[in-house]
């Protein structure tokens, strides 16, 4: 009689039961390692551009919050430009100035309001409002501002821009050159982002 030994291998249900191998194993792991890595860049990436868009926003805000208060002040124009051109940013302006100007009593001349526009305009740019362990958190990042008008004060074409420090390099923006000497945008100027608002004011 011609007895044949039977073989586990051409049992298709003892080969279901052998499980996963050691090798299969290391290869669900690589790829689950792989899918969390890719989705930690893209949180990443997606904070970062979320961060720029923010930064962007607030410039813009500010931009226009300058020009509605030189329309709101038409009689001390020139104050707000200094004749041509004035740099904020960084706590350039110092200490409040006085009188404040918060009320009618405290008798503030258009030139006064002016000046006291201007200083807290940079507190907005700095977030000198909101502070840790005594230095600004809010606002810009390394803000530069630059309030341009016609020589002299009076109708004419008024710009406001404001560079600021972003966070990945690209090329150095041409749109306008404010912040561009300051040193504080990185080699070459790739850190700096600016925005340009321009506008123009009168007659009166």
């Amino acid at each position: 009689m011609l007895i044949r030994a039977r073989s586990n291998y051409c049992n298709p249900s003892r080969r279901s039961q052998a499980g996963f191998t050691l090798l299969e194993v290391m290869i669900a792991v690589l790829v689950f390692a792989f899918g969390l890595l890719t989705t930690a860049s893209l949180q990443l990436l997606a904070k970062r551009a979320n961060y720029e868009s923010l930064q962007r926003t607030t410039a813009s805000h500010l931009a226009f919050d300058m020009l509605e208060r030189i329309r709101a002040n038409t009689a001390a124009m020139n104050n707000y430009t200094g004749g041509g051109q004035i740099v904020l940013g960084n706590g350039s302006r110092g200490g409040e100035p006085a009188p404040n100007c918060d009320s009618t009593a405290d008798g503030c001349t258009s030139a006064d309001v002016a000046l006291h526009d201007l200083w807290q305009w940079e507190q907005l740019i700095d977030g000198a409002s909101e502070t840790r362990g005594g230095a600004a958190t809010g606002g810009l990042v390394s803000p530069t501002a630059c309030v341009r008008g016609p020589a002299g004060g009076g109708a004419g074409t008024y710009t406001v821009a404001i560079a600021w420090r972003g966070v990945t390099e690209l090329v150095d923006p041409v749109l306008d050159n404010c912040g561009a000497g300051t040193g504080l945008y990185g080699p070459n100027n790739t850190l700096r982002r600016v925005i340009m608002v321009r506008t123009f004011v009168g007659p009166f």
